[in-house]
């Protein structure tokens, strides 16, 4: 079966992949030039990889794309471990973790990260970083990708079945599609030591308000989750300033002994459902695929098995 995947992010590459690991033909359609660019939500070092979610479909979601990353052949993890930060304990993801039998504690192992007063923290091992561009060339290793190619309808391409991973653009084919597109901002700050854990903090109503994460060239990346403003993924824009101070603030109060002066920052883009979830469904001879959130590119090997699948099924 002869199949073409629209968009080279993370989750078209991670579809490409998994539909020849099941034997079909694919080609992959990227807009841009440069399958790196920084235009929507896949490009930058590194993402965070976790097992802790307050919710256990979830937990096992990120178990499966665990075992998928392992199938990649190519080493795009690194562990390192991550906190998770509640203002109290029934709010972690422990119920969920010890629900799915994967490994935690409340004992947090990595002094750099402090806790505020009052508040839990929970200790998750098998976590830390995909390395990301690394993975999304990993994924497409011998798939043969177009760049510059703009598609405006899934009509004009010459496949059985269409695999739209657009991102934000996926409302241009399905304006029903029910995403929403925001414009988010990260921010970096330069830490000589080993490499700190991931940090997830939650917020009152368990969902994640402002996370941290290693960045192999700086040291440590920070953003603020779903702080940003809703936006036109046409338009060039870059990191919120406003943002940029209130992430470094934040920073400077969880960190020790962090120089928490931002030596860069970045935009990037959401693509968001009101609850998190994922878009996956086919309509006729396209499959749909707009699954990220914020929070979509750990689940990559999982989520392009399950699009892979929808193709060929």
């Amino acid at each position: 079966m002869k199949v073409a995947v629209v968009g080279a992010g993370v989750m078209g590459s991670a579809t490409a992949w998994a539909l020849r690991e099941r034997g079909a033909e694919v080609v992959v359609y990227e807009q841009f030039d440069d399958i790196d660019h920084d235009r929507g939500s896949s490009h930058g070092r590194t993402r965070i990889f976790r097992l802790a979610y307050p919710q256990e479909e979830w937990v096992r979601l990120a178990e499966e794309a665990l075992d998928g990353w392992g199938d990649l052949g190519v080493d795009v993890l690194s562990l390192h471990g991550l906190v998770e930060l509640a203002p109290n304990a029934e709010l972690t993801s422990a119920d969920a973790l010890e629900r799915c039998g994967a490994e935690f504690s409340f004992d947090v192992p990595d002094s750099r990260v402090r806790v505020p007063e009052g508040w839990a923290a929970l200790w998750q091992p098998a976590a830390g970083v995909v390395h990301a561009d690394r993975a999304r060339h990993a994924f497409l290793a011998g798939v043969d990708v177009q760049t510059g190619v703009r598609i405006a309808s899934p009509d004009e391409v010459d496949a059985d079945v269409v695999v739209l991973t657009v991102g934000a653009w996926i409302q241009n084919f399905f304006p029903n599609v029910p995403v929403r597109v925001t414009r988010e901002t990260v921010a970096f700050f330069a830490y000589d030591g080993p490499p700190l854990p991931s940090v997830v903090e939650l917020n009152v109503n368990r969902g994640h308000a402002m996370y941290a994460l290693h960045d192999p060239d700086h040291g440590l990346k920070v953003g603020a989750h779903f702080h940003g403003h809703e936006t036109d993924p046409d338009m060039i824009e870059g990191p919120d300033e406003q943002l940029v101070a209130r992430i470094a603030q934040w920073s400077a109060e969880r960190f020790v002994g962090l120089d928490a002066t931002p030596v860069d920052a970045q935009s990037c883009i959401y693509t968001s459902t009101t609850d998190e979830s994922f878009v996956l469904e086919r309509r006729g001879r396209v499959v749909v695929g707009s699954p990220c959130s914020g929070h979509g590119f750990k689940f990559a090997p999982a989520i392009g098995r399950r699009l892979a699948a929808l193709a060929l099924g």
